[in-house]
């Protein structure tokens, strides 16, 4: 009999391209600053996709008006609506969906995802991925103090897929929060460190936050699981 019984995936940069998601939001608030703030639409969008690429993480759209002439700091909190309210413009990775088919009736498949619920959800129903899911926790429904590295959101996801945590492997991007919860209940853990990831570059912050195995790529999930369950 398998070792594992459930697979619990990450949602951002895990399933999708968190890139993918940034720059279609950025295209939604170009979009909108076209119509409400006089800035064509194709170089407001440039422009913030340029700033994103020059690794600018924090008060993009502050920078973002200033190199547009714009003195609205006054607006930032309604792009950052529009932003996170879009309908994200988002596909799975090539590879997930065989990944998926491959697992489904051998696993119990879960997800646990942080970030704003509201955001979340609206990723989640673009992927169209819901189908081959068992299990669908978002963190910030158990209150922001619950994200991961917090161990609720694993112990929630087991009891939906009525799985042991020694029995269940978690599947991330990010070393910093990903595993640590994991791991504190006895969960196997698989990090997925793709070189265009937005933390792919991160090391784990101490021994406790290590994954169990790591892959560069998602065709390496299935045999990693495999090397788990021997």
């Amino acid at each position: 009999m398998p070792k594992l019984q459930a697979i619990v995936f990450d949602l951002d940069d895990t399933l999708y391209s968190e890139r993918d998601y940034v720059l279609s939001g950025f295209q939604a608030v170009a979009d909108w600053a076209a119509i409400n703030l006089g800035i064509e639409a194709v170089t407001g969008y440039a422009t913030l996709a340029n700033l994103y690429f020059e690794g600018v993480r924090n008060n993009t759209f502050d920078r973002w008006l200033t190199l547009h002439n714009k003195d609205r700091s006054d607006i930032v909190p309604t792009l950052l609506d529009v932003y996170r309210q879009h309908t994200p413009k988002i596909e799975p990775f090539p590879e997930i969906v065989e990944i998926l088919q491959t697992l489904v009736g051998s696993y119990k498949i879960g997800l646990v995802s942080d970030g704003y619920l509201g955001v979340q959800q609206r990723k989640w129903s673009a992927l169209g991925l819901n189908s081959f899911f068992d299990a669908v926790v978002f963190s910030d429904s158990l209150g922001r103090e619950n994200w991961k590295p917090s161990t609720a959101p694993f112990k929630l996801v087991l009891e939906k897929l009525d799985s042991l945590p020694e029995f269940s492997v978690y599947i991330g991007d990010n070393p910093r929060k990903d595993f640590f919860g994991a791991r504190q209940l006895g969960m196997q853990t698989i990090w997925f460190k793709r070189a265009l990831a937005e933390y792919g570059n991160l090391e784990p912050p101490g021994a406790d936050y290590h994954p169990h195995l790591m892959v560069e790529s998602l065709v390496q999930v299935l045999s990693s699981i495999e090397q788990l369950n021997l």
